[in-house]
């Protein structure tokens, strides 16, 4: 009988140990790639199992092909980027352009439109005016005459697609797609390492990233949101995310100032001015990361109030940083609150 007993027991401990090894996770490595785009970085990691080979040089080639590609479309500081081509054009018939480059109008006059104007992708002559394009900083502020002059160049309502192509109502309609564009890219990158059957991954493109899967720790992915204090490299928030795209627009690293008064590169279609309130960063959640760049420079120009009211009006996932007499505070809409980590 106690022979039995200490056979059963010897089992039960070889089945134990046997459950405990074949249930232990394999062991997971991360790969990092990284290089420049869009006058940014960018930087991709991609967590396998240890046991699987990743090329990174063929990897890294694929990036970078495909990053240039979106860049000869999107881009407005390459004079002949197809997107430059279409604003230097004078017609106002019907364009032929690349999908690519329509998929990305399309949203962004979809924005435009749900937001109100606050996302306006040809107000890119203003902002040019302001300094913040491809014609470079002004030795002062623009006058009231060249701000009016400019403006007969801005309005949503001036681009038009159908299946014809896209097609501007006055000729010197001017598209910028820097609010949108990045975020893009990032969408593209991960159908890319998805081909290449990477299902957990960070990609990240000058701040505006996009997290599937876990971490090399199998835990969610950890993104941190910046306090936004001159000089100082310091954190606001962190978030645990996975599956989702993320965008912050923020007002605190790119402005210029003129007898001590602050200019924002972010532009108000409404007015044609930089904005000027007390937000001072906004970071979107969504499931495409283009569109949360987007939704992320329109929360900005609506500022922190009428923001974070529209916000909650769709249940967006978004996190505000507000400038306050004591320094910043921390919103966050309901939708936002599962993803804070305390």
């Amino acid at each position: 009988m106690i022979k039995q007993h200490k056979a059963l027991w010897l089992a039960l401990i070889g089945l134990a140990i046997f459950v405990f090894w074949w249930l232990q996770p394999e062991r997971q490595q991360q790969v990092e790639i990284q290089g420049h785009t869009m006058g940014t970085y960018y930087m991709v990691k991609v967590v396998v199992s240890a046991s699987k080979e990743v090329d990174e040089k063929t990897l890294k080639v694929e990036i970078d092909q495909l990053l240039a590609q979106i860049n000869k479309g999107m881009s407005t500081y390459d004079k002949h980027s197809e997107l430059s081509l279409f604003n230097q054009s004078s017609t106002i018939e019907p364009q032929r352009i690349s999908s690519e480059l329509a998929y990305v109008m399309d949203e962004s006059i979809r924005l435009g439109e749900l937001t109100d104007g606050a996302l306006d992708v040809t107000v890119g002559p203003l902002v040019n005016l302001w300094g913040f394009g491809p014609d470079g900083r002004p030795e002062q502020v623009p006058s009231d005459k060249a701000i009016a002059k400019a403006r007969k160049r801005v309005g949503l309502k001036h681009l038009q697609l159908s299946p014809q192509g896209v097609s501007k109502a006055i000729p010197e309609l001017y598209v910028d797609l820097s609010a949108i564009a990045k975020g893009y890219a990032v969408d593209q990158l991960v159908k890319l390492l998805s081909q290449h059957g990477v299902s957990n991954m960070m990609v990240d493109i000058g701040g505006e990233l996009y997290l599937r899967g876990y971490n090399a720790n199998r835990k969610p992915w950890r993104i941190a949101i910046e306090r936004p204090i001159s000089g100082e490299r310091t954190v606001q928030q962190i978030l645990a995310v996975t599956d989702q795209g993320i965008a912050t627009s923020g007002d605190y690293r790119n402005y210029f100032e003129v007898d001590g008064q602050r200019f924002s590169h972010t532009i108000d279609p409404d007015t044609a001015n930089p904005i000027d309130h007390k937000l001072v960063s906004v970071t979107v959640l969504h499931s495409s990361t283009m569109t949360a760049d987007g939704l992320a420079t329109a929360l900005m120009v609506m500022g922190d109030e009428k923001g974070l009211s529209w916000a909650e009006s769709i249940q967006l996932p978004v996190y505000l940083v507000v400038k306050t007499e004591s320094g910043f505070a921390g919103v966050a809409s309901e939708a936002m609150l599962p993803y804070l980590v305390n």
